[in-house]
């Protein structure tokens, strides 16, 4: 607890200081701790020391530990990883923001479970290499995917745009692409404001472009185990 406790500080600490470097204000920015692997312990440890979003890759690993700790209200959950459409029933029952909505068939299964009246948030994610079996719509595409999701989806609500950057080239052009996007998004959807980027290893780039969600993990949680 105590380790955890240190790697949370310094991770904060270096957060405050890109903002600031930025020109930006830290209380701005959604620091979102990445569980996957760890067991559920490790996620109330992080919820003893006030963290309230974490996030999850696999649909299966979010359900389990969103039931363990159903107790914990004010938890935020954060489904991160590629979605199979169906499996859009248990992500939208566990999830508080789905960041991966990278094609209509997702948005619309994820719509059509849905109850009148109960909203999801969603980033719509982009795909920022040239690799199409990475998650992602096409950046070409995402004004085409913003107008589905708006018009059609009515029990969605894009906040923004999500990405990776590419792990073969430096993440700050990568991030500069992402907040074009974000631009061009906002042309359609305009309070979709929220721009999700940076990991362990290129958050203080990603908080440079104008990132106002940080997914941060291992530099955070320690080592992942090999399995739960």
């Amino acid at each position: 607890m105590d380790d955890l406790a240190t790697r949370l500080a310094a991770v904060d600490a270096r957060i405050a200081d890109a903002a600031r470097a930025s020109g930006r204000d830290p209380g701005e920015i959604t620091r979102i701790v990445v569980t996957k692997f760890h067991p559920a312990s490790l996620v109330a440890d992080l919820y003893r020391l006030g963290v309230r979003d974490v996030g999850e890759n696999r649909q299966q690993e979010l359900t389990a530990k969103t039931e363990e700790l159903a107790g914990l209200a004010d938890l935020r959950w954060h489904f991160i990883g590629q979605a199979q459409t169906k499996k859009a029933r248990a992500i939208r029952a566990a999830a508080s923001l789905v960041h991966s909505v990278d094609r209509p068939r997702l948005a619309d299964a994820l719509d059509r479970v849905g109850e009148d009246g109960d909203v999801l948030e969603v980033l719509l994610q982009v795909n920022l290499t040239d690799d199409p079996g990475r998650g992602g719509v096409e950046p070409a595409e995402l004004e085409a995917l913003a107008e589905h999701v708006a018009a059609g989806c009515p029990t969605l609500r894009v906040r923004g745009v999500m990405a990776v950057a590419p792990l073969d080239a430096p993440a700050a052009p990568a991030f500069a692409r992402l907040a074009e996007c974000s631009r061009r998004l906002r042309s359609v959807v305009p309070d979709a404001e929220w721009i999700s980027a940076g990991m362990t290893a290129d958050f203080p780039e990603a908080i440079a472009a104008g990132a106002t969600h940080l997914r941060i993990g291992s530099a955070i949680t320690g080592e992942r185990p090999l399995h739960i």
